[in-house]
């Protein structure tokens, strides 16, 4: 299963990633982690996306994808992985496509967290961690609505949403059951 999630920061994507790869057998690939193993190996990638993290500038797309792209290569992701912050917008969906028509694949679902911003909110002020305050949170959440939320009309017929409210076996039971087709 070739699978990518959506939903806005604090949805619970990062978690659910870590259990459904698991139960679907796939690896989870994350752009948080491939930014930070470039880094901590010092590749040329991983010096460039550190240049840009200590500007506090975002990593652009380029970099982002070439990261994707060479992690997509690698054997374990030959029949199917879980992408979680990757795509983050339509233009890094269009290279997806065409990374993946290459081997003749494609996504086979979009898993939607849907979740009230108040929550989400509410449960980053709850982790206490200094760069959660809410003016912050709430950039990232319309950030989210103008640059991420436009994936789901983008892939508009093979969009799955779920309620992402719940413990976390409960909502990955709930994914599980809506990515098999059943209520």
């Amino acid at each position: 299963m070739r699978l990518v999630l959506v939903g806005p920061p604090g949805a619970g994507k990062g978690t659910q990633a870590t259990v459904l790869s698991e139960k679907l057998g796939v690896p989870h690939i994350s752009t948080g982690d491939l930014f930070r193993a470039h880094i901590s190996n010092q590749t040329e990638l991983g010096r460039e996306v550190q240049e840009y993290l200590d500007s506090g500038e975002l990593v652009p797309d380029a970099v982002t994808n070439e990261m994707v792209r060479e992690r997509l290569a690698q054997p374990d992701a030959k029949d199917g992985f879980l992408l979680d912050g990757f795509p983050r917008n339509v233009a890094q969906a269009g290279v997806l496509g065409e990374i993946l028509a290459r081997e003749e694949h494609k996504i086979d679902n979009v898993l939607e967290f849907r979740i009230d911003e108040d929550i989400v909110v509410e449960r980053l002020l709850a982790r206490g961690r200094t760069d959660d305050k809410e003016d912050v949170i709430r950039h990232r959440q319309q950030l989210y609505r103008s640059e991420t939320a436009p994936l789901l009309d983008y892939y508009d017929s093979i969009v799955v949403s779920i309620n992402a409210v719940g413990d976390v076996n409960e909502i990955s039971e709930r994914a599980l059951r809506a990515l098999r087709g059943e209520k």
